[in-house]
């Protein structure tokens, strides 16, 4: 770790960070209270003050209502945030908690009430606190899960969920850097235990770090690698753009149905690998009902695809001469078929229930 990584942040650097968004109309900031999003509001009201006109910034705490302490905490935030002359809200997520997969779902229900918070604030932007810290976590966790070049270049500096833009200003940052910036400037910050609960995921990694740092694959290498990472999916998806022009001007085809995807299937099978699985996967989540497709999922089809055009174009089978289908899948509430050398993407029946399939 360099000094650079364990001194204050500037004022200098700070303008830097926020300056993309000094035209916005309005920020919500979220704070849960920990060292990360304390600084981000500090350095965030520091910068604003500095600023003649610029965005409201208006604060937000979500108490997901697993902690006892969470009430006192955002309380405490608020004080904060009341001292440096900002609004602030807290959130709660009622309702009934998932057994299985509680971060996860705890991080959906965040995010769609920072959404809904930034909606009522006109606010643009959610700005969140992570940091190069959490995208080195991220980059192993979806390594160890054996994510595709797409889940590797793990977070991006901006990215659109629910109609609002989702700003990480922090993520080239180091935690120690925020750290060292709360201490000179004497302000407290809490430590959420469930960082160190080793129950989780995220955290066992995070306890792996230093031996990892012992071998040269320090929190600077990863978020170097997710940065090429995701360069190299952004050139892709370059890449997939182009072939998705090559196939419309390429297809002599009959116009398809409104809401299908239809393509010639040799002018498909041209293209490279992963190009082929990212056109395929564009055309699912756009026409199937039933939320994202599985990576593994979709390169199971395309192989299955990729040989059944394969025999289609040979010609040694002689059904789906005739427009019978020669493969026919559902998958994430799409329907994939091949027929009459064309392949089609449409939205799946919707499925029957038990009940409806007695006559109740």
């Amino acid at each position: 770790m360099s000094d650079d990584d364990n001194s204050p942040i500037s004022a200098r650097a700070a303008k830097q960070l926020f300056a993309e968004f000094r035209s916005a109309p309005a920020l919500v900031l979220a704070v849960s209270g920990g060292p990360d999003s304390v600084a981000l509001m500090w350095l965030a009201a520091r910068w604003r003050r500095s600023l003649a006109r610029g965005p409201e910034l208006n604060v937000v705490t979500v108490d997901h209502g697993l902690r006892t302490e969470a009430a006192r905490e955002a309380r405490e935030v608020k004080r904060l945030a009341t001292e440096l002359g900002l609004a602030h809200r807290t959130l709660r997520w009622r309702g009934a908690k998932p057994t299985t997969g509680l971060p996860a779902a705890a991080r959906e229900a965040r995010y769609r009430l920072l959404a809904q918070a930034a909606r009522v604030a006109g606010a643009s932007h959610v700005l969140t606190a992570h940091t190069r810290d959490d995208q080195a976590e991220t980059l192993l966790m979806r390594l160890l899960r054996g994510s595709g070049i797409a889940g590797l270049s793990a977070m991006a500096r901006l990215s659109m969920r629910d109609g609002i833009v989702l700003a990480r200003p922090l993520l080239d940052v180091p935690k120690s850097q925020l750290i060292a910036t709360l201490k000179r400037a004497r302000i407290g910050f809490v430590e959420d235990p469930t960082n160190r609960d080793a129950s989780f995921t995220r955290p066992r990694l995070r306890a792996l770090l230093p031996q990892l740092a012992a071998e040269g694959g320090d929190i600077r290498t990863f978020a170097r690698l997710s940065a090429r990472l995701a360069r190299a999916n952004a050139a892709v998806e370059v890449l997939t753009d182009g072939a998705e022009r090559f196939l419309r001007l390429r297809d002599r085809g009959p116009a398809p149905r409104p809401g299908v995807r239809s393509f010639e299937a040799s002018a498909f099978a041209s293209l490279p690998e992963e190009v082929r699985l990212r056109l395929l996967l564009r055309a699912i989540n756009a026409h199937g009902h039933e939320g994202p497709a599985e990576l593994g999922k979709v390169e199971a089809l395309l192989a299955a695809l990729d040989q059944a055009v394969e025999l289609s174009m040979t010609g040694r089978p002689r059904i789906g001469a005739n427009d019978r289908a020669l493969l026919k899948q559902t998958l994430a509430g799409a329907l994939i078929s091949l027929a009459g050398g064309r392949i089609h993407i449409a939205p799946a029946p919707a499925r029957r229930s038990k009940a409806g399939s007695r006559g109740e």
